[in-house]
């Protein structure tokens, strides 16, 4: 898993709580599991590729990626944020032994109750926008998956700094994240 904050796991009080914590939880039940969480506070697409560059070539069956809200922050063009996202997608492929991505869309950034109205709207937009435009790009690529991140916007399942999520959010997250993996372990394997 690579990517920012919420792929850290900013929100929880433990990392069993939070999204790789969950998910290897509910993935160990029925499948073998070696894991590595490359995610950092404040990382952007940029800064996530130019970190996985510099770990060699690794085997991965799967890359989750969690990123777009400090692009989104950090005012950077949607243009500029569309090939970091395809750079670093063809990096995973090519460094990591041609992995199945999952890459997880934006979170609803206008229902962040830590940020002030007019900025949540603003950026809440923006977010949309980038998350709209990556849904399509990964339209053409079936080595890849687009998470949604649709939850319900219930303010009380979200960390308390009102920005991350929470505990119930990230079992959530992790619960559809493992169906994915699911889904393309039955499909290749009925193949």
């Amino acid at each position: 898993m690579a990517g920012d904050s919420a792929a850290a796991g900013v929100g929880a009080p433990h990392q069993e709580q939070a999204l790789a914590g969950q998910l290897v939880q509910q993935l160990s039940q029925s499948h073998r599991t070696h894991w590595t969480l490359e995610a950092r506070t404040g990382a952007t697409t940029g800064t996530t590729l130019r970190r996985m560059s510099r770990l060699g070539d690794v085997t991965f069956d799967y890359v989750i990626t969690s990123l777009g809200v400090n692009d989104v922050l950090a005012g950077l063009s949607l243009r500029a944020w569309r090939d970091s996202q395809r750079r670093l997608r063809e990096l995973l492929r090519e460094s990591f032994g041609g992995p199945r991505l999952i890459v997880c869309g934006l979170p609803p950034v206008s229902g962040f109750p830590a940020l002030p109205q007019p900025l949540r709207w603003y950026l809440g937009r923006r977010s949309k926008e980038f998350d709209r435009v990556l849904a399509q790009d990964l339209e053409s690529e079936p080595d890849a998956t687009y998470l949604p991140l649709d939850f319900a916007m219930d303010v009380s399942l979200m960390a308390d700094d009102g920005f991350h999520p929470g505990p119930e959010i990230y079992r959530q997250w992790a619960r559809q994240v493992a169906a994915v993996i699911r889904g393309s372990v039955a499909s290749s394997s009925s193949s």
